[in-house]
């Protein structure tokens, strides 16, 4: 919540409030917009006028939504990007979020087993794992979808850094309305657009949203059976192996480089088994995971828990492509189901920077040769990963996650 207010906050920055005639005409603008551009497009796919006019009756741009570039203006970045720090890791899985979603995600276990265990069944993902993502999306249906979809992508569609993506979004938006799938007056999303209690992107919806309770109509508004399944279908489309887990808390041995992380260094179980690294439960790796492979996760370095992933880690990424979100998926679905604990590894603390300051390191580590997969100020696997090769190739203690002394020495 917090980084959408700061988001909100930068916009208002960068496009000022305006006089209320530049606003007004913008506005036309927009009409125009509708009317010339989006309109025609919207009638090729199928879309009606009945349908396309109820969609615009009432809407108006939004001028609060973040990543706007209105008509002849241009976007500003502050040369020192002081309202975006970055935050620690831990953050992500701070204890009341934890212990909500695992709690309530037993309640649903409970109310809806039949509809989980026929979706567990014709997918082949687990109960668990679609309970943890309802709850990360939506709080099971229970926190509020605020926004007119519409006016979301609408004006994002119209004067957005990304336009052209958040207009075929709006054209999928209108698909869905025509085809009726939809209760009256629930077409809710979030500030980016996300629909329902899967927070589906429009496009995201036509492709994967399906219908679980045999009513005709794919509801993921409404219908928690029609949520759940379409959760469902859409891990199953992106490559779940029914047979496999997401991953296992791991100790990661000081011998063994914190710089092998990432999807590209994968290697069967038994070969990180022979380098040291044991299940942090001190449970053996299961039997039919040891000739498969698995990826070291660092979310944080040496700062943090370490892992080793498999594939359906990445499948959950897929669904959010942030390291975090798959985790807490994974850690909440097993909470639930296996009435685990904490990460038997604590979260360290870390030094405080700014993304400005991450994004620095990155460029000074991309001239030295290093992939770090774009300065962006997110110290992804990459990242990470760069960091630890450079620590140890200049003799520093390899924790391969940015610190203070880190930015001070590659500015010299």
């Amino acid at each position: 919540m917090l980084r959408i207010l700061m988001l909100g906050l930068l916009c208002s920055v960068l496009i000022g409030q305006g006089p209320v005639a530049e606003r007004e005409a913008i506005e036309r603008q927009f009409r125009t917009w509708l009317e010339q551009d989006l309109w025609p497009r919207a009638q090729q796919r199928g879309v009606s006028r009945t349908t396309f006019d109820a969609a615009f009756s009432v809407v108006t741009l939004n001028w609060n939504l973040p990543d706007l570039i209105p008509p002849g203006k241009q976007a500003r970045t502050p040369k020192v990007q002081r309202q975006a720090e970055f935050g620690s890791p831990a953050k992500y899985f701070n204890r009341s979020s934890i212990n909500w979603a695992t709690s309530v995600g037993r309640q649903m276990q409970s109310r809806y087993a039949s509809t989980l265990a026929d979706v567990e069944r014709k997918t082949g993902v687990p109960a668990r794992i679609i309970l943890a993502i309802w709850g990360r999306e939506s709080g099971y249906g229970r926190v509020s979808i605020p926004h007119d979809v519409f006016e979301v992508l609408g004006t994002k569609g119209f004067m957005s850094t990304r336009a052209a993506y958040f207009t075929d979004e709006l054209l999928a938006a209108l698909e869905i309305a025509e085809a009726g799938h939809a209760p009256s007056g629930t077409m809710k999303s979030s500030w980016a657009g996300a629909l329902g209690q899967p927070q589906f992107m429009p496009s995201s919806f036509l492709q994967y949203a399906v219908d679980g309770n045999g009513d005709g109509r794919a509801d993921i508004w409404a219908s928690e059976a029609d949520t759940i399944a379409s959760i469902g279908y859409y891990l199953a489309r992106h490559g779940w192996n029914g047979e496999r887990d997401w991953g296992f808390e791991v100790r990661l041995p000081a011998a063994v480089s914190c710089s092998l992380e990432g999807p590209d260094q994968g290697k069967p179980i038994r070969e990180w088994v022979v380098m040291g690294i044991e299940r942090a439960s001190g449970k053996p790796f299961p039997d039919g995971e040891l000739p498969r492979d698995g990826f070291l996760m660092l979310p944080a370095g040496r700062y943090g828990p370490a892992f080793i992933v498999t594939g359906n880690f990445y499948v959950l990424k897929d669904y959010n492509m942030s390291d975090l979100y798959a985790l807490f998926v994974g850690h909440v679905g097993d909470r639930i189901a296996y009435s685990i604990g904490d990460f038997s590894e604590p979260w360290k603390p870390i030094d405080k920077l700014y993304r400005s300051d991450i994004a620095a390191m990155q460029r000074a580590l991309e001239t030295l040769g290093h992939d770090v997969g774009g300065a962006d100020g997110l110290p992804g696997y990459k990242t990470r990963r760069s960091i630890g090769r450079w620590q140890i190739a200049n003799g520093y203690q390899q924790t391969c996650f940015p610190d203070a002394q880190m930015k001070a020495r590659l500015s010299d």
